[in-house]
């Protein structure tokens, strides 16, 4: 694991406590490292589905903002990204008190970064995989109103 400048991880925090949606989810930065980014949040009424499990689409956003900070995390300085195609699995329902959402790069590149990223629910003390996604990501530079948050 590379660990990050600080500069480089400022950047990633900074944008993080600008998102709107991670707010909602009541999620977490809780890693950054190069390639690498953990999001976690716990279980509220307001993001179950009927029965009781976290809702697929607030699974598929949380999911969605680890593999892009995790792309975002070997972009340079300047550049900021946005997912332009994601693919997820449910796996088992997301029963839980937390959920830890891990992304991590497996391809990056100048234009297009590929990550990965799973999803784990904390249950009791148990963490059990309950999603997985990959992510392809496109590196955005010089576009008026896409800053490299």
């Amino acid at each position: 694991m590379t660990v990050l400048d600080s500069a480089a991880e400022q950047r990633l925090r900074e944008s993080f406590a600008r998102q709107g949606a991670m707010a909602t989810l009541g999620a977490r930065l809780t890693h950054v490292a190069h390639g690498q980014a953990h999001i976690c949040f716990d279980w509220a009424p307001g993001l179950s589905q009927q029965h009781g499990f976290i809702h697929a689409g607030m699974m598929a956003t949380a999911l969605d903002s680890a593999c892009g900070y995790a792309g975002l995390s070997v972009m340079p300085l300047d550049a900021g990204v946005l997912s332009i195609e994601f693919k997820i699995n449910l796996l088992a329902p997301a029963k839980g008190q937390s959920f830890r959402c891990e992304g991590v790069v497996l391809k990056p590149g100048r234009t297009i970064v590929v990550a990965e990223g799973r999803a784990y629910a904390i249950d009791d003390g148990q963490e059990k995989l309950v999603a997985s996604m990959t992510c392809t990501l496109m590196a955005v530079q010089g576009r008026p109103g896409v800053a490299a948050l």
